[in-house]
Order: structure tokens, then sequence, then C-alpha cells
């Protein structure tokens, strides 16, 4: 499902357009995103958790040429899937 479905779907399943669907989905990256860098978490009841995670400085490889390179550290977004979603997922 890509973003435009996902928009269609939500504007079916609440009866309202799909112009406003769109803007409730843009809010809602929008507001996740600037929490996420802000250094909070975002926690949906049902659905599940975002965070932000740090990673290390690390030593990597270039696979092209095999030289070693200094990878800087870094914040990355990660997403815990909460159980309700994980029953409907296995159900």
């Amino acid at each position: 499902m890509n973003k435009s479905e996902l928009v269609a779907q939500i504007a079916a399943k609440s009866d309202t357009s799909k112009v406003n669907a769109s803007a409730m989905v843009e809010a809602m990256v929008e507001i996740v995103g600037d929490s996420l860098k802000a250094g909070e978490s975002v926690q949906i009841s049902g659905f599940g958790a975002f965070k932000v995670t740090d990673r290390a400085a690390r030593m990597g490889r270039n696979p092209k040429t095999g030289e070693s390179i200094q990878i800087k550290a870094s914040r990355s977004p990660s997403f815990k899937a909460g159980k309700g979603l994980k029953d409907k997922v296995n159900s």
C-alpha cells in the first residue's frame, strides 16, 4: 500500500474527502517526525511506538574498493509494533 492508497482508504472509512484525509496523513507524518527530532517517543495504543535510537560511530568497508572508512554516529528512527497490531497480523 502506498500513500495515495492509504489516503483513499482513510477517506472511505471516515466518510471524508480525499483532500481532508491527505491533510490528516500529512499532519500525522509531520507531528511524528517533529516529535522524534525533539527526542520524544510517540506511542499509539494498540498500534505501536516510534522512537529514536542512537547508532555509535563505527568502522565500515567500501564494498567497491575494500577501503576501510569511518562511519559517523547517527540517530535512527525505529518502530516497535504493539500487541494489537501483532495480534491482527497473526490472526
